[in-house]
């Protein structure tokens, strides 16, 4: 079991914690962590581009001139894909871009990407932090305090304070232990953690 202290939110030392080998010291593999992110950021997409075919593109109904004796090349409608505002031949149409990752393989990611943010001294545990009031400058002193620039902070349940208070921040994001995903954990280099957030990841990662 790897021992790490527990914070207040002006970086006291108020104790420790006790986190499981299994989930924050995994061996990490790249390849791994590269699919989950690639399907995470690929089932975002909306995917809702499209263009025109012949069936759809308004007009050409009448045939532009007589098959024979004009010496053109025959045309059957004004809307051809040769034809300038005409259809798109092999345009792209909505589709969706999602594709299945396992849940074992999505589980084993995110033990991944906590595990890196221990290995490089990067995490940090805090019993919580108050906000009485939603003010941005209550949360940039705590901020201050704690030292962080570009930090992930999870909380165990939504705190409507302290998230609207850190929103106009940047570099900061507030997310729920149940919303935590491996993109916001390797996007973001620092990775603060409530206490009771820590142990719920913990437990469901076992």
């Amino acid at each position: 079991m790897t021992k790490l202290s527990i914070f207040d939110q002006n970086k006291k030392e108020v104790g420790n914690i006790e986190l499981a080998p299994e989930v924050f010291a995994v061996e990490i593999r790249p390849e791994i962590l590269q699919l989950v992110v690639r399907a995470q950021l690929a089932a975002k997409r909306s995917g809702t581009h499209s263009t025109k075919t012949r069936n759809t593109v308004r007009g050409g109904g009448r045939k532009p001139w007589r098959q024979k004796g004009t010496g053109r090349a025959r045309a059957g409608s004004v809307r051809s894909p040769l034809w300038r505002g005409g259809a798109i031949t092999f345009g792209p149409q909505p589709r969706s871009y999602e594709f299945k990752v396992n849940k074992k393989v999505r589980k084993l990611a995110m033990k991944m990407a906590l595990s890196s943010r221990l290995s490089e001294d990067k995490l940090m545990v805090v019993k919580s932090i108050d906000m009485p009031e939603i003010k941005t400058r209550a949360f940039a002193e705590v901020k201050k305090s704690l030292g962080l620039e570009k930090a992930l902070i999870v909380v165990k349940e939504a705190d409507k304070n302290l998230a609207l208070s850190a929103r106009n921040i940047p570099g900061i994001k507030v997310v729920e232990a149940e919303k935590l995903n491996v993109y916001d954990v390797l996007l973001y280099p620092e990775l603060v953690m409530f206490e009771g957030a820590a142990v719920d990841v913990q437990e469901r990662l076992k």
